[in-house]
């Protein structure tokens, strides 16, 4: 029996100042498909790209508008949704692909690696693996990764300005078993260490529970700006 063959599908904007070490990373990557989504970046990304010999297309901006755009440009049995701050690697695709030789495995994510400094992102990376271990609940930070024919079946990522993964993660518990990987991401903790770790926390769970009790995702997305 083949191997299912994989896609690594990311969201790009307004990234110059990491780009080349990224794509460097995403290079060296052994997946079937890489493709670089950006969502209209103004700050050289976008030439940067033309010349990289990366693929690439362009698309509307938002992250859920980006990955649904780079999953319909793809072909392969298997999605890797990746940050273009998240580092991934050859042996976590490896892991992707076991992680799918149970049947009942939809979808799933690995656990986090904030880099920084910080001595409280330790903390905060632990409380993101323990909450999304015990809800099944997975962020973009994450590599989220699904199988093909069951985020196409379910419509991809709704077309919401923020939390997207989360409500894409909501309709994926309900298909089938998500793979909670323990293998680790690394992660830039440039927001935490921006905003501050405990403030950036208290913001995230904040928003959290309004998306719970139904405060539209748009609204949302302003409250988020405000504070950044």
């Amino acid at each position: 029996m083949a191997e299912p063959s994989v896609a690594v599908i990311v969201p790009l904007l307004n990234e110059i100042g990491m780009l080349p070490v990224m794509a460097e990373q995403w290079r060296r990557l052994a997946a079937d498909e890489l493709l670089i989504v950006d969502g209209g970046s103004t700050d050289g990304s976008l030439e940067y790209l033309q010349g990289s010999g990366l693929r690439w297309l362009a698309s509307g901006m938002g992250r859920a508008v980006q990955m649904n755009a780079g999953a319909a440009h793809s072909r392969s049995d298997i999605i890797v949704f990746i940050h273009a701050d998240t580092s991934i690697n050859s042996s976590r695709l490896s892991e992707v692909r076991q992680a799918f030789l149970d049947p009942e495995t939809v979808a799933g994510r690995f656990d986090i690696r904030l880099e920084g400094k910080q001595p409280l992102l330790r903390v905060v990376e632990r409380l993101i693996n323990w909450r999304s271990r015990l809800t099944r609940i997975s962020t973009g930070d994450q590599a989220m990764f699904v199988r093909r024919d069951v985020f196409e079946r379910i419509g991809g990522f709704a077309d919401q300005p923020l939390m997207e993964d989360v409500e894409l993660s909501k309709r994926l518990k309900r298909e089938g078993r998500i793979a909670c990987l323990r293998q680790r991401v690394t992660t830039s903790g440039r927001r935490w260490e921006k905003q501050g770790a405990m403030r950036t926390i208290l913001l995230m769970w904040w928003l959290r529970l309004l998306y719970w009790l139904g405060v539209s995702p748009e609204r949302l997305a302003a409250m988020y700006r405000e504070v950044r």
